[in-house]
Formats: C-alpha cells, sequence, structure tokens
C-alpha cells in the first residue's frame, strides 16, 4: 500500500466493484443535523421512507434522543412519474402535525437521479395559507459528498435562502462544523465571555442533547431562531470553523459575498495552537482580554502535558473520521509528541493530504494520508503502520479490536458508548479531556499487557 492510500485508477483499484465499508455516511445525513439545529424546524426528507428511517435510526443512537424525520414516501409511481405531489402532500401533513417555525427539505439519491426539483414544486404550494413556515431546500444527493457535506450544504442554504441584508450590527455569527453538542455549548460560553453578540447556526446543543420532559414535544426546545437566521446578513463579521469545505461554498462565503459580512476563516479549535487562533480573533474582534477563566483552562493544561509527556511521547497513532475533525486531531497529536502515522477519511475534497502535510511539515514524511478512502483500505494501511492507538468513531472499533490497540471515540457516529452527544473536542477544555483519555488508554494498554501488573505509574 502506498503512503497516500488514495483511492486511484489503477487495474487493482478497477477490480473493486463497490465501497466496502464505508468511511462516511449519508449526505442528506448531516443536513438533517443541521436542520435540527433550527428553533420549532422539521425536516422532510424527499425520496424514499427508508432513508428517513436510516437516519433516524444513527442519529437516535448516537444523540440519545427522540427525533422525528419527515418522508415524501416514493414508491413505484413516484419514481416513474415524479414527487411533486408527495413533497406537497408531506409539506401539509407536517404543518397540521408540528406547527414547524422552518420546514428543511433534504433531497436523497432517488429523488436526485430522477431529476426532482424541489424548488419548481414549491412553486406549486396551494395558496391556501396551510403552509405558511419558511421553507428551505437543499440538494443532498449520497452519491455526491459525506454527511459533512450535507451539513456544510444545509447550513448555506439556511442562510441563502432567509438571510436579509441590513445595517452592520454588533453581532457575530458562528458557522460550527458538524461536532457535538457539547461543543457546541463551549463555543457559546467562549463568546459569552468576551460579551459578544453571536447568532450560531447551527444549534443542536439542546434540541439534540436536552433535559428531562414532564411532557413530550413534537419539535424539542431551543435551537436558533428563523428570526436570527435573517439577521445574520447584518452581522459584524462571520467566524466559520473548517479546513476543508471550499471556500466558495459555505455559509460564511455566501454572506460575504452577498451581503458584505466580513469572514474569518479558522480551523476547528482542537488543541492548544488551533484554540489559541480562536481567541486571537475574538480579541482582534472585541478589542478585549481573553478571560480569566480561560487562560486558567489553557494553563492547567500546559501542566497537565508536562505532567503526562513521558506516557505519550513517541508513540503513534491512526486518526480515522471527518476530514476537519482528522486535521484537527492529528496536529493536537503532534502537539502531544504522538505521531498521527495514518489520518484517513471517506471525504472526498482533495484537500485532506495537503492540510494535514503543510499543518505537521516535520512529519509529514511518516504520516500515511488516505483520502476518499473505505476502512478496508484504511485497514491496509494502518496494520502496515501498527499504531499505539487508534482515534475515531465507533465504525472504528472493528479495526482497533483486531490490532488489539485503544480506541478513543470521538466524532460521529458513537454508538457502543453512552456520552457521543457530551464528548468536547473543543477549546482548551476539550483538549484537555481529550488528553487524559488518550494518556489513560495508553497506561491501561501497558498495564494489562504486563505479566507481571502494577498499581504505581
Amino acid at each position: 500500500m502506498s503512503a497516500d492510500c488514495e483511492a486511484a485508477v489503477t487495474p487493482a483499484a478497477l477490480e473493486v466493484a463497490a465501497t466496502r465499508n464505508a468511511c462516511k455516511l449519508c449526505t442528506p445525513l448531516g443536513a438533517c443535523v443541521a436542520f435540527a439545529g433550527v428553533e420549532g424546524s422539521r425536516t422532510v426528507l424527499h425520496g424514499s421512507q427508508g432513508c428517513a428511517t436510516y437516519i433516524r435510526r444513527y442519529m437516535i443512537s448516537h444523540f440519545k434522543e427522540p427525533i422525528d424525520i419527515a418522508s415524501s414516501s416514493f414508491a413505484e409511481e413516484t419514481t416513474i412519474f415524479g414527487g411533486r405531489d408527495n413533497l406537497l402532500k408531506s409539506l401539509a401533513n407536517v404543518t397540521r402535525q408540528y406547527h414547524p417555525a422552518m420546514i428543511g427539505i433534504a433531497t436523497t439519491c432517488l429523488a436526485e437521479t430522477i431529476g426532482e426539483d424541489p424548488a419548481m414544486h414549491l412553486r406549486g404550494l396551494p395558496d391556501d395559507g396551510l403552509v405558511s413556515a419558511p421553507i428551505v431546500h437543499v440538494s443532498t444527493p449520497s452519491y455526491c459528498g459525506s454527511h459533512a457535506d450535507g451539513y456544510v450544504a444545509a447550513v448555506r442554504a439556511m442562510v441563502a435562502q432567509l438571510a436579509e441584508r441590513g445595517s452592520p450590527a454588533e453581532h457575530v455569527n458562528l458557522f460550527a462544523p458538524m461536532c457535538s453538542p457539547a461543543d457546541l455549548r463551549y463555543l457559546k460560553e467562549i463568546v459569552r465571555e468576551f460579551q459578544l453578540p453571536h447568532t450560531l447556526l447551527p444549534d443542536y446543543s439542546e434540541t439534540l442533547d436536552g433535559t428531562t420532559w414532564r411532557e413530550y414535544h413534537l419539535i424539542p426546545p431551543g435551537g436558533t431562531k428563523v428570526d436570527d437566521i435573517r439577521r445574520t446578513g447584518s452581522a459584524r463579521a462571520s467566524i466559520e470553523f473548517t479546513h476543508v469545505a471550499s471556500a466558495s461554498e459555505t455559509g460564511a462565503a455566501w454572506l460575504e459575498e452577498a451581503c458584505s459580512v466580513p469572514r474569518h476563516r479558522l480551523s476547528p479549535p482542537i488543541g492548544v495552537r488551533k484554540t489559541d487562533e480562536l481567541f486571537h480573533t475574538l480579541e482582534s474582534i472585541t478589542g478585549r482580554c481573553t478571560p480569566a477563566p480561560h487562560a486558567a483552562e489553557r494553563g492547567r493544561l500546559l501542566d497537565s502535558l508536562v505532567d503526562g509527556h513521558k506516557y505519550v511521547s513517541g508513540r503513534r497513532a491512526a486518526v480515522v473520521g471527518d476530514e476537519d475533525l482528522v486535521i484537527g486531531l492529528a496536529v493536537f497529536l503532534a502537539e502531544l509528541g504522538i505521531t498521527p502515522v495514518v489520518c484517513g477519511s471517506g471525504g472526498s475534497s482533495g484537500r485532506l493530504r495537503t492540510a494535514v502535510k503543510s499543518e505537521i511539515p516535520d512529519k509529514a514524511a511518516e504520516i500515511a494520508v488516505c483520502q476518499a478512502s473505505d476502512y478496508l483500505e484504511i485497514e491496509e494501511e494502518v496494520r502496515s503502520r501498527r499504531p499505539d492507538l487508534i482515534v475515531g468513531s465507533s465504525k472504528a472499533y472493528g479495526l482497533a479490536r483486531k490490532l488489539n490497540v485503544p480506541l478513543i471515540r470521538v466524532g460521529f457516529p458513537i454508538h457502543d458508548r453512552i456520552d457521543g452527544n457530551r464528548t468536547l473536542h473543543f477549546g482548551y477544555r476539550g483538549a484537555q479531556q481529550l488528553f487524559d483519555r488518550i494518556a489513560n488508554a495508553l497506561i491501561e494498554s501497558k498495564q494489562d499487557s504486563s505479566t507481571v501488573g502494577y498499581a504505581y505509574m
């Protein structure tokens, strides 16, 4: 296997008929996560019922929350003659049952393959006032991209179809990547302590990780208000967090072009260096110093890295998952003295290899980057490089089990643990928690493999 195992058109590659254990999930799934971050919103998948069932199952397993996703329920006749009537009926049914503040429509493979045009269908909505909520539609065929791409596309669609240009106000827009509810809560905490008014889009920190209810809610409380999405066009600035999303295809990019909202493009704040970049940006926007509690968190993090350096230095890791998360984690591991010998993703932006090797230039020759790859391709590379641990989602569990190395569960999906919706990746606090988990996993692995055993490190 080559050091850079991107799927290439070679005689060997031509023998592969299909992806084997994909290292990504479907595009409309990401759109469903994004739409779930809007207050009072409901999602309609324009396509077959099975797509909605699959996505609901994956989201419920990870977030451990009740999740409803409507469907236009394609059947044989719909597939032949088109799904216009089904879509309009589903919008009316969703409105009668949920009374949503917004409806998000995401297309599936079947609808895209037969050339469905939701924008055209929406012009045929009956003028009876029944469906009065704003409707946002996004094209998300699964054969084009991953769940992360669907998430980015849905966020862009929301601002492109709802945002209104206005006189510059004091608030900023925060466009987070697909991350955990805990990460979103932490981002909001940071900007609040800078006394900076903000709109976080999307915000599923409550809708996908809520409290117990005395009564069932048809739509979970929380999320970004539709009016706040409209006012993203009058923000003083936008901050977006991505390494790999196209610079012209994000929500912040649309606002910059259409509404002249200045854009700050940052890496996801994972680890010390990338979190420093976020705080420096907030300092430049607000003119305020980093709040003392966060400066103290940084100090405690650095102290712990010194304390635990001997347990992690010189170790080797494989990192697998979404491209943005893989890059951020690889940079953080390098900060710890761990070489990320394999960085693998099913994402197909084409920017993973360049980003990893430019961010960690001193280790570039030691890192195999598997982009647009499935787990079988990644497994071949990981086996040859024999890492001490794997950092990835539950989908990497089989690989970690085969190699008998610890798996540090991060990202999406986490099906075999109960804390996927509360896993913190961002900021000094997230780096502290990740470091503790990594160091303790390596210590535990050494203890368990010892023929003597010991209780003092």
